[in-house]
């Protein structure tokens, strides 16, 4: 077992209603796991009385099988702590949302399972008219507050295949691919030690491979649209062997994608910046958190990640360059089952504006050109754009599409570049800071790089709501750095919420911070068309 990746257990919160089999659902799970060499535990915990009556039940999986610990055996907890979760699995949905309400979930972290169906509340059957709570609101709370998660209706589930919802729970929670063992182990511990399953667990796997379907095929389907969509780009080599000693293994995996993609972008000088600025946190979250007992590398392992997505930042030239690849073509081919003997035109539409062309030039032509657009609009005039139609499987349109993604020289000596390295610079600053000064609080400015997504004014926007954030927030006087932390992460939650801001507004004003400054927008004049009466 190597220390430096600090397995933990996998923790799983069950929530049932009277006489739907919650006991009988963890004891499956804790025999599913022994049957595949983990050692877990659980613990129930008795609730308020309500509909039928509910309870939850705790369950921790050790990540590491027994046989790979050395005679050693894992401590487990006896409750669960807000916010630890990686599973909240509740046959109920309003149930769901008031295990959210208690903080349980988290959306950097919790997988939630839930049924859509309902079971009125005591005070929702009091009302004279329609007391029921709006499925639509409760809905929206779960897709808030969870990393991913999967809505099936449960009962219904259950229903058709002549079971209970314990056995359905149970199928959704194999789907998810959330526990580290197979489906046949899920099985096998409904079988029981019975060579032939009786009646009842024969409904019982009825209703687990239903709900394993249920869950398992959008995920199937999924992945399938993201290998569509996705850049079409070779998986980068193994990581360097000087590369893999400066840094945890912890940090291997992302370290090696996001070095392949930097270098991929611009070149071998930038990959090493990119491994420079995250030695930088490395040092910094080791000063706060010497074993990596808190956090387990935490920080430098999210930085890794947005910290490529970002020195990666899109434009004209990557645009063209992923559109010119073959693997691109290869995969529009497929998508449209073309044959090898059939002809296939594929037309890429662009439209650069001022902003795209500015970017590749020195900052002094940058800002006259784009001062000229300006006052083009302040003018009542549209932004200046160029569109264009290019025809890729032609040879002078691959042609142009080439000649354009070779121009990443023009890169270094844009304005853009120079402008998106001092930003980084700021939040990487800021990082570094609130790492030494508390793990907690580097690592919420290090989850901040969510915020960069996007092109356009949605890229702008997230730039600016991050550096509003660690300037703000991050170095709040008067407050300590687990206070700092708390609003960081209730801004960022918020500026995830809503394009408009209105809920990151809130957040800063609700923490002490000036609210975002008001940008100046050009307003436009339409002339009125002419009557024809």
């Amino acid at each position: 077992m190597n220390e430096a990746k600090a397995p933990r257990p996998i923790t799983l919160l069950l929530c049932a209603l009277g006489g739907e089999g919650g006991g009988v659902l963890t004891e499956w799970l804790i025999e599913a796991a022994r049957h595949a060499g983990y050692a877990a535990q659980s613990t129930s915990i008795p609730g308020v009385a309500q509909r039928t009556g509910a309870t939850t039940y705790y369950v921790e999986v050790f990540s590491v099988p027994l046989a790979h610990l050395g005679g050693r055996r894992p401590v487990f907890g006896l409750a669960p702590a807000a916010g630890t979760l990686d599973a909240l699995v509740s046959s109920e949905l309003l149930e769901t949302v008031r295990q959210i309400g208690h903080g349980m979930a988290s959306g950097e972290r919790t997988c939630v399972i839930t049924s859509t169906g309902r079971a009125l509340t005591t005070a929702e059957r009091m009302v004279p008219g329609d007391g029921r709570a709006d499925a639509a609101r409760l809905l929206e709370v779960v897709r808030r507050f969870s990393r991913e998660h999967h809505l099936l209706d449960m009962g219904a589930l259950a229903r058709a295949g002549g079971t209970v919802i314990s056995s359905v729970m149970l199928g959704a929670i194999a789907g998810s691919g959330l526990l580290p063992f197979g489906r046949d182990s899920f099985e096998a511990a409904i079988r029981g030690p019975a060579a032939t399953p009786g009646a009842a667990a024969a409904a019982s796997l009825r209703g687990f491979a239903a709900a394993f379907e249920a869950v398992r095929a959008p995920q199937a389907q999924a992945a399938y649209v993201r290998q569509l969509l996705s850049p079409a780009e070779a998986d980068p080599p193994a990581l360097d062997a000087a590369l893999a000693q400066r840094f945890p293994p912890a940090v291997h995996e992302l370290l090696r994608l996001g070095h392949g993609r930097v270098r991929d972008y611009q070149d071998e000088a930038y990959a090493r910046l990119y491994a420079d600025r995250l030695a930088r946190v490395l040092q910094a979250e080791q000063a706060a958190d010497p074993g990596a007992q808190q956090g387990g590398h935490a920080t430098t392992r999210e930085m890794a990640r947005w910290l490529a997505l970002w020195m990666a930042f899109d434009d004209i030239v990557r645009v063209a360059a992923l559109k010119a690849s073959a693997s691109r073509a290869g995969r529009v081919r497929a998508e449209v089952k073309a044959g090898a003997d059939d002809l296939l035109r594929v037309y890429d539409h662009f439209k650069p504006g001022v902003p795209e062309f500015a970017a590749l030039l020195p900052p002094a032509l940058a800002r006259r050109l784009t001062a000229w657009d300006q006052a083009r609009q302040r003018r009542g005039r549209r932004p200046w754009a160029l569109p264009l139609k290019v025809g890729s499987h032609s040879v002078l349109g691959m042609a142009a599409l080439r000649t354009l993604a070779s121009l990443k020289g023009l890169r270094r000596r844009g304005s853009r570049f120079a402008e998106e390295q001092a930003l980084i610079e700021q939040w990487l600053g800021a990082v570094e800071a609130g790492a030494r000064e508390d793990w907690t609080l580097g690592h919420e400015l290090a989850l901040c790089g969510r915020l960069i997504k996007g092109y356009g004014s949605t890229n702008e926007r997230g730039k600016a709501n991050l550096l509003h954030i660690t300037e703000h927030l991050a170095r709040h006087p008067g407050r300590t750095p687990q206070e700092r932390a708390a609003a960081v992460a209730a801004a960022r939650t918020a500026a995830l919420a809503d394009e408009a801001g209105a809920a990151l507004d809130a957040a800063l004003r609700q923490h002490g911070a000036p609210p975002r400054p008001v940008r100046e927008q050009p307003i436009r004049w339409m002339r009125r068309p002419a009557s024809t009466t």
